[in-house]
């Protein structure tokens, strides 16, 4: 099947295509939004909560870490949990969006 290069699209059609992937995108935000992702340290001594907001609920550290780690090397391994769980919430998001993205790449071509 040929296309004519010089064909005027169909607007209304368009349009009710942006709608409806402008409507996917909100639902799928809204989903992202309402995630709540866990993660942890390398050794699991820090667990850390965050919601898909990118807001974090809750750093639960493991009493013996506290004990047996300085300041500095507490916040080390606080740090790693935390970039871990920023690192969940993006793959998570990303995967969440990816069909739409590949439907957006495929009308494209």
């Amino acid at each position: 099947m040929t296309t004519d290069p010089y064909a005027v699209p169909d607007m209304d059609e368009l349009l009710e295509q942006v709608r409806r992937q402008t409507e996917e995108v909100q639902r799928i935000q809204r989903s992202v939004e309402a995630m709540e992702v866990k993660a942890h340290s390398r050794n699991n001594e820090v667990t850390v909560t965050l919601r898909g907001d990118g807001r974090f609920t809750s750093i639960d550290i493991d009493p013996e870490t506290v004990r047996r780690y300085d300041a500095r090397n507490l916040g080390e391994i606080v740090l790693e949990a935390v970039n871990n769980g920023l690192q969940k919430l993006a793959e998570n998001s990303a995967a969440k969006f990816a069909p739409v993205i590949e439907q957006a790449g495929s009308l494209e071509s």
